[in-house]
């Protein structure tokens, strides 16, 4: 049965200081609902992963925050961070689109790893608006309670001491901008990386030497993309 894993046991960190909202009646509501929805359709990621973000970049070690709008709704995508997939599943459209950029923006060769954990080992946390869908319908669990969800974990980060990044590409992860103290942390933002996008606005906006060149400038090490 699809039933999503106890955050306490995969990020205690996290917990303690998701704890109020986790045991709020709106987060049970979400709970319930998705494992209403597990029982009619496939859901993805895999259970394990939805809370993969939270997993391997600690609240203490974030530097960057990347968000993205829902998982990947299509089969083998979706692996828990946002933008990513696992190592050997056919780029996305929109992760196509960032490693094209992000070329152009360093002056590299195309990355060829899909997987973008090595990202979030460095403090890039790759957290999606919504943290499930239905396989082939995009947007399908929208509104059920990850906006709240996802929302609380922006303003506990926008706690944090040291400066931030945060990379709001799209009007999706633009609604969280007003959370976000930008006397203390930086936004960087454009248009999607979709297809349907990132020709008006995303190509050429050089987010990768944005977000290394404000980690050096409050005393971070860069990211190595």
């Amino acid at each position: 049965m699809y039933t999503l894993p106890n955050l306490s046991n995969i990020a205690p960190e996290w917990y303690s200081i998701l704890e109020d909202h986790l045991l709020s009646d709106n987060y049970l509501y979400l709970i319930s609902r998705i494992e209403g929805e597990a029982k009619e359709y496939c859901i993805y990621p895999d259970c394990s992963n939805v809370f993969r973000a939270l997993t391997l970049t600690k609240p203490s070690e974030v530097k960057v925050v990347i968000i993205g709008q829902d998982p990947y709704h299509g089969p083998k995508q979706a692996n828990g961070l946002a933008f990513s997939v696992n190592s050997g599943v056919k780029l996305p459209p929109s992760l196509k689109n960032i490693f094209k950029e992000l070329a152009e923006d360093l002056g590299t060769d195309l990355r060829q790893e899909s997987d973008l954990s090595d990202w979030a080992r460095q403090g890039v946390l790759l957290l999606n608006r919504v943290l499930t869908v239905r396989a082939g319908q995009a947007g399908s669990h929208q509104n059920l309670g990850w906006e709240d969800f996802t929302q609380e974990i922006v303003k506990q980060i926008n706690q944090n001491i040291h400066p931030i990044v945060f990379v709001l590409w799209g009007k999706t992860a633009q609604t969280l901008e007003p959370f976000i103290d930008l006397d203390r942390h930086s936004v960087i933002k454009s248009v999607h990386p979709s297809p349907l996008s990132a020709y008006r606005g995303f190509f050429g906006s050089k987010p990768f030497s944005h977000i290394n060149a404000k980690l050096k400038a409050t005393g971070q090490d860069p990211i190595a993309w």
